[in-house]
């Protein structure tokens, strides 16, 4: 999938009050780390459908099988933010201890000047509920150690952005969910939807409909567990928001008309987490950064997971996980979950509920619907279309993920790919030779 830049997220919430800062010399900070902790387990009736828990070795960069950099001017993201988002891992990296961290590095003496920091989103844009059911993300983090003394600018989040606007949809309308955001090391939480148009229209905006400041203790100095769970088995249809486990804020579909809410929240999402450093948002309380803004906070990410209960069209539930493809779109077979021998393998729109986009890591094979993906007649020419068919333990079942986020066949030697870098639904899938283009670009989400 081509990297792209959002350039609309997080609005300042311009009516809140001024919170005012001493002045002292610029200084740096070093954020404590506490030992890694496992994943949280899946609440009862959920399955987990997706995770990470940072486990690379001290000093790496992002996977990039499951995660990809945002980088340029803060300027760029529409916010107000004067820091510029790097890949470098002075500013995002594992920290060895199983913690993704992102820090804000400051350099010279003007305080509106000189920061980098970083931003990072989930390749797979394929998070979300289905029809009837529940989705939840879910990350233990830590904010930084930062206080309104010497935390004036700063503001991290964790976040998400609907999967249409990768297809071209604009923003608000195409729905954004802030799980958690604070700024100026204040120990709160805000947590908001933003949806409709922009300025004003139903959600309000740029404001958003939200929890409003959440007070959050000890947020800066440990870990804390930040959820949103979006329910569509209840009606009308919620957006909830926990912290430690306790629900504080609520925002339901009655709250605004049923176009704008489908179009806001009924669909997957993709995840995001950065640390600004400057905005409208910061401004709103306060301002900042100033001289006494300190360099190198962090914010320092535990853990993330995706989980997910409800029925799907048609009864049962849906189990396994999409293959995040190129322009956003999902792997999929043709014939809507039917999934004889011999149907095309294709991309398509991601969608919650279809089984037949759910896949399941056996050995080297991926299967779907009691069936493998295979390449139709077992030639290895470049070219050959994809297929679904009857497992047999055969080497053109079997594929291996590269780092360079491909899916590669070892006994043909190629991978798969979107023919043309196409990215229409539909588009069926071949075998060519590996090459690490986006058209190759195919992640186990």
């Amino acid at each position: 999938m081509p990297h792209m830049t959002i350039t609309l997220r997080r609005a300042a919430l311009a009516s809140f009050a001024v919170f005012a800062a001493a002045v002292l010399p610029i200084a740096s900070v070093t954020a404590p780390q506490a030992a890694h902790a496992a994943i949280p387990s899946a609440p009862a009736g959920f399955t987990q459908t997706w995770s990470d828990d940072f486990t690379g070795a001290a000093g790496t960069g992002l996977d990039q099988g499951q995660w990809k950099y945002d980088t340029g001017p803060g300027s760029s993201f529409g916010t107000g933010e004067i820091e510029t988002m790097t890949s470098s891992t002075a500013n995002v990296r594992h920290d060895g201890q199983g913690h993704l961290v992102l820090q804000a590095l400051h350099s010279g003496t003007n305080p509106s000047t000189g920061w980098t920091s970083g931003r990072v989103e989930t390749q797979a844009a394929t998070f979300g509920a289905a029809p009837g059911g529940v989705v939840r993300i879910e990350s233990v983090l830590q904010q930084p150690n930062v206080t309104p003394a010497n935390g004036m600018g700063y503001w991290p989040a964790f976040w998400m952005l609907g999967a249409p606007l990768r297809s071209g949809v604009t923003w608000p309308g195409s729905g954004e969910v802030d799980i958690m955001e604070d700024v100026n090391g204040r120990s709160s939480v805000f947590s908001t939807i933003h949806c409709g148009v922009n300025p004003g229209g139903p959600c309000n905006e740029s404001t958003g409909i939200g929890s409003g400041e959440h007070a959050c203790a000890g947020c800066q100095t440990g870990f804390h567990d930040y959820a949103v769970e979006i329910d569509r088995s209840t009606s009308p249809e919620q957006v909830r928001f926990s912290l430690d486990g306790t629900v504080f804020a609520t925002v339901k579909a009655n709250q605004v008309d049923a176009t704008t809410w489908s179009n806001a929240i009924d669909h997957p999402f993709f995840i995001i987490y950065d640390l600004a450093i400057g905005g409208g948002f910061p401004n709103a309380f306060g301002g900042g950064p100033n001289a006494s803004t300190v360099s190198g906070g962090q914010l320092v990410i535990d853990s993330v997971a995706v989980y997910n209960k409800g029925q799907v069209a048609g009864g049962g539930t849906v189990t396994g996980r999409t293959i995040a493809a190129p322009g956003g779109t999902c792997v999929d077979v043709a014939g809507d979950d039917t999934g004889g021998d011999g149907s095309a393998v294709q991309l398509w729109d991601c969608a919650a509920a279809a089984k037949d986009q759910h896949w399941t890591a056996s050995g080297q094979t991926l299967q779907t619907l009691g069936k493998c993906l295979d390449i139709a007649g077992g030639v290895s020419a470049a070219g050959t279309k994809l297929q679904l068919a009857t497992c047999n333990g055969g080497g053109y079942q079997n594929w291996v993920a590269q780092s360079d986020g491909s899916l590669r066949n070892p006994t043909s030697g190629r991978c798969v790919d979107a023919p043309g870098g196409a990215t229409t639904n539909g588009t069926r899938l071949q075998i060519w030779d590996c090459n690490g283009t986006p058209a190759q670009r195919f992640v186990l989400s």
